[in-house]
């Protein structure tokens, strides 16, 4: 009787040396999986064309203001160069709404919606075109002016016919969900990071 018993209160005292060891691992091994950030691609084909409007913005600047220079350099037409200075002025605003800066909205409210911004950069594009056939022995500036004008009209023209689509609203919706989800692994990663400090205090308190 008294082996039975002697067994029996070893095998009921055995168990209890070993459960809290193996669960702690498993865990840990699951909270190794990294947390990616996946990107919509409508979101990047949007990115792409928006970099396309801005790169013609900019090559638009620059053909505006040597124009302007030449204009002021010769005295040949005055208005023109004050004309060209607009012109200037406008194509950086286009190339900071390309730039999706919140202040630029919060000033301007139109050049957030496609179709507002598509009115500003065929306007851009037909001024930086204006009066370039004036310019007689410089075909250099008409080619480049040429270039730029057309690049920038055929971005606006796409904005115009994407804006009447609702294809802007859905970028939109798409932008807040980024932002929520990236905003739901940093908090993942934060508990994660708080899971794993306290499992490494557990473990020291099981060796103590």
């Amino acid at each position: 009787m008294k082996n039975k018993g002697g067994e029996t209160s070893q095998s009921r005292n055995s168990p209890s040396d070993s459960p809290s060891a193996p669960p702690t691992r498993t865990t840990s091994s699951n909270s190794d999986a990294p947390l990616r950030r996946r990107n919509a691609p409508f979101l990047i084909v949007c990115r792409c064309f928006s970099l396309i409007t801005a790169i013609s913005a900019i090559l638009c600047i620059a053909v505006n203001i040597l124009s302007a220079v030449r204009s002021f350099k010769h005295g040949a037409d005055v208005f023109d160069g004050i004309f060209r200075c607009y012109a200037v002025v406008l194509a950086i605003l286009v190339v900071l709404a390309e730039t999706e800066w919140s202040l630029i909205f919060k000033f301007w409210k139109v050049l957030e919606y496609w179709p507002g911004r598509s009115m500003l950069q065929i306007f851009v594009a037909v001024m930086t075109r204006a009066f370039s056939d004036f310019i007689g022995k410089q075909r250099d500036i008409v080619l480049l002016q040429s270039i730029a004008s057309y690049l920038l009209l055929s971005c606006g023209a796409v904005y115009l016919v994407s804006g009447i689509l609702c294809i802007g609203i859905l970028k939109r919706s798409l932008e807040q969900k980024e932002i929520s989800r990236d905003q739901a692994v940093k908090d993942l990663q934060e508990l994660e990071k708080k899971r794993q400090e306290l499992e490494a205090l557990l473990i020291e308190e099981e060796h103590i």
